[in-house]
C-alpha cells in the first residue's frame, strides 16, 4: 500500500486500498493514495498501467472491485454521484468523444454545470452563460464560443474542455492524457496555460494523467510513478522522479534532465 500524502484533515481525494479487476484480469493491484488541497499531482506510467482506469475512480466515472473511495470527504456508495461529480472538473478523451459535435463551445462548457452531455436537459441562467465565456476567456477561446465543436482544432478543442472543467469553479481537477491530440505549438501553448494553472496559489488541486515527461507542467509538486497496476513510487516530485524510477517505471533504461525552466526531457541511455 502506498500513502500520498500526509498533511491536512480533509484531503481533496482519499483511496485506500483500490483494487480493479475485470474478468479474470488485475488492472489496478492494491493503491491507496491521498491526494491534499494544496498540491498538484502527475500520474506518469506506461500504456496499460492502470492510469486512466485510477483517474476515472477519482472522478467518479468508474468503481473499484474493492476498496473506498472518498472526494471533498464524501464516500463513493454513500453520495449521489451525480450532485458530487458537478464539483470535480475532469477532462479525457473518452468524454470529448461523448460531445456532439454540433454542440457549440459554449454549450460544452456550460453543461459542466449539472456534468451533462447535452444543454437540453437542463435550464441554464446568464449567469451561467457568463460563467462559461468567463472560463473560455480564460484559455483564450471566447471568440469560440458560438463555433461547432467539432469545427475546432485539436487544441482549440482541448480549451475548451479545459475551460469546461472550471465551469462550477471545481474542488478539485482531473485531466487524463489532456495533450494527447495536439501537434507540438498546440501541446506547448496547453502546457504554458496547465502551468499557470498550476502555478496559482487559488487554483484547485490537479491530478495529470500523462505517459511523457516533456509533458509535465512547471508548478506540479508530486508524482505517482504506476507500472502494470501497481504504484512504484509516490511522493515530492523532486524526490521522486529520478532517472532511475523513471527507468523502472518504464522498463528502459532512460537519461533524464530538468531544464532550468522546469520542464523535464528523457530519452533512451545508449
Amino acid at each position: 500500500m502506498t500513502n500520498v500524502g500526509t498533511s491536512g484533515s480533509l484531503p481533496a481525494l482519499q483511496l485506500r486500498d483500490i483494487h480493479v479487476r475485470r474478468d479474470s484480469t488485475t488492472i489496478i493491484g492494491s493503491i491507496s493514495a491521498r491526494v491534499e488541497r494544496d498540491e498538484r499531482w502527475v500520474i506518469l506510467g506506461a500504456n496499460g498501467s492502470g492510469k486512466t482506469t485510477l483517474v476515472r475512480i477519482m472522478a467518479l466515472y468508474d468503481h473499484p472491485t474493492s476498496g473506498s473511495v472518498e472526494v471533498l470527504g464524501e464516500r463513493l456508495g454513500r453520495t449521489d454521484i451525480r450532485v458530487l461529480r458537478r464539483r470535480v472538473g475532469y477532462a479525457a478523451a473518452a468524454l470529448a468523444a461523448q460531445l456532439r459535435p454540433q454542440l457549440s463551445a459554449l454549450d460544452v462548457v456550460r453543461t459542466a454545470r449539472y456534468a451533462a452531455l447535452e444543454p437540453w436537459w437542463h435550464r441554464y441562467t446568464d449567469a451561467d452563460d457568463d460563467r462559461a465565456r468567463f472560463c473560455l476567456d480564460q484559455l483564450h477561446v471566447a471568440h469560440h464560443a458560438e463555433r461547432s465543436f467539432g469545427t475546432l482544432s485539436s487544441g482549440e478543442q482541448q480549451r475548451v474542455l479545459l475551460a469546461r472543467t472550471l465551469m462550477n469553479d471545481p474542488a478539485v481537477v482531473l485531466l487524463d492524457e489532456p495533450s494527447a491530440r495536439l501537434d507540438l505549438g498546440g501541446r506547448e501553448e496547453l502546457i504554458a496555460t496547465l502551468g499557470g494553472l498550476a502555478r496559482d496559489p487559488d487554483a484547485p488541486p490537479i491530478v495529470l494523467v500523462t505517459h511523457h515527461v516533456d509533458e509535465i507542467p512547471p508548478g506540479m509538486t508530486h508524482v505517482l510513478l504506476l507500472r502494470d497496476g501497481d504504484v512504484l513510487a509516490a511522493g515530492p516530485l523532486d524526490d521522486v522522479l529520478t532517472a532511475a524510477a523513471l527507468s523502472d517505471c518504464f522498463g528502459i533504461a532512460l537519461d533524464l534532465e530538468r531544464r532550468t525552466s522546469g520542464r523535464f526531457s528523457a530519452w533512451a541511455r545508449h
